[in-house]
């Protein structure tokens, strides 16, 4: 990376260290409170686990994914002040499970604002579709987290933090697609899915029912738009890292496409698709993408390099295989329930351990010519 106004990649991955640390500690309580919400017997009994189950979609996706994210921006936009969006929203983790509710979801609020200035500086420098998708996407977040502290509109805070992942998302690939040649008004097509997902969003604030319909159809029919265009229909006949990337985004629109049709079904009025509709977008798809492009983007954001290998395949079949447990057998069983959400974080401590080695395993291999 090069020198901006005096500040080193080095000095700049550096200061995000202590956020990316306590990103972690929030992955790691969201999961247990997941695991505790899902009647999981857990043998530790603390105060912060019971935190952790009252805010583990808060953890999950402000403090975790939010705080993983924001890294990313502050590094691309190479700026000093950049970093404060995620060094807030971790600390906001920490709040969540210190029982400081209030304080942590203002801290949420703080860094929404300081990530939409950051979207906004990345637009300015480069006017492009996907650049000001992610503008809407840290626009989303910034809303929900808005309706969160002010406990106005509840129902709408969970499809708003959605929204921002999926837009996130969307944004990336649409970047990663631009040299491919679509059909004429696929983009187009795109950005009305996108606008129809945030409508559904915001309908959830007054219409809970009719919000949910829409923003679910919208999830589905997003899942069909991405299938249809993404490069990783043609790469993932591809070998290596590319083909394991494609597999890990194709498997998610799955997971999308199902999730955004229980979605619409639990808003219509059945309550036991609700769970598939979480997981199948919160798991299914976003832990997907987190999988698939992790081993490109910790290089370029933690400066740390991975050794791909085969192994990462595993940590992959291990999220599916349980999620798929968890959703179907989990419907009709409780004990298959319990075991498919302890599996599902068993596949993301196995996937966490994955890097680990291959960042070993590269450094054992290239750590003389660093």
């Amino acid at each position: 990376m090069s020198r901006q106004r005096g500040v080193r990649p080095s000095r700049r991955t550096g200061i995000a260290r202590p956020a990316l640390a306590l990103a972690l500690a929030s992955l790691a309580a969201g999961m247990l409170g997941g695991l505790l919400r899902a009647g999981v017997v857990l043998p530790l009994q603390a105060d912060w686990i019971g935190q952790a189950a009252v805010w583990h979609a808060a953890l999950m996706i402000c403090a975790f994914l939010g705080t993983v994210i924001g890294i990313e921006r502050a590094v691309a936009l190479k700026h000093p002040a950049a970093i404060v969006a995620p060094l807030v929203c971790a600390v906001g983790g920490a709040l969540l499970l210190a029982g400081q509710a209030q304080a942590a979801h203002a801290s949420f609020v703080l860094a929404g604002l300081a990530f939409v200035a950051v979207n906004a500086a990345i637009v300015r420098r480069q006017q492009a579709a996907h650049t000001w998708l992610l503008l809407l996407g840290a626009f989303s977040w910034l809303g929900g987290n808005v309706l969160q502290v002010s406990g106005t509109g509840a129902a709408a805070v969970l499809p708003a933090w959605l929204a921002f992942l999926v837009l996130t998302i969307a944004a990336e690939r649409l970047e990663m697609t631009r040299l491919m040649r679509r059909r004429p008004g696929a983009e187009a097509l795109l950005l009305w899915l996108l606008g129809a997902l945030l409508l559904g969003s915001a309908l959830c604030a007054s219409w809970p029912a009719l919000g949910g319909v829409v923003f679910g159809l919208a999830l589905a029919a997003l899942a069909g738009w991405l299938m249809a265009f993404d490069i990783a229909r043609r790469t993932v006949l591809a070998g290596g890292l590319a083909r394991y990337m494609a597999v890990c985004l194709l498997a998610g629109y799955g997971w999308l496409a199902m999730g955004g049709l229980a979605w619409a079904a639990a808003s219509a009025g059945l309550p036991a698709a609700r769970d598939t509709a979480l997981h199948a977008v919160g798991l299914g798809f976003v832990f997907s993408m987190v999988m698939g492009h992790a081993p490109v983007i910790l290089p370029a954001v933690a400066r740390v390099k991975l050794a791909f290998g085969h192994a990462f395949y595993l940590p992959l079949l291990a999220l599916h295989g349980s999620l798929l447990l968890r959703v179907g057998g989990g419907a009709f069983d409780p004990a298959l329930r319990r075991l498919g959400a302890a599996l599902n974080s068993a596949a993301i401590v196995l996937f966490l351990l994955t890097v680990i080695g291959a960042a070993l395993v590269w450094r054992r291999r290239h750590g003389a010519l660093q």
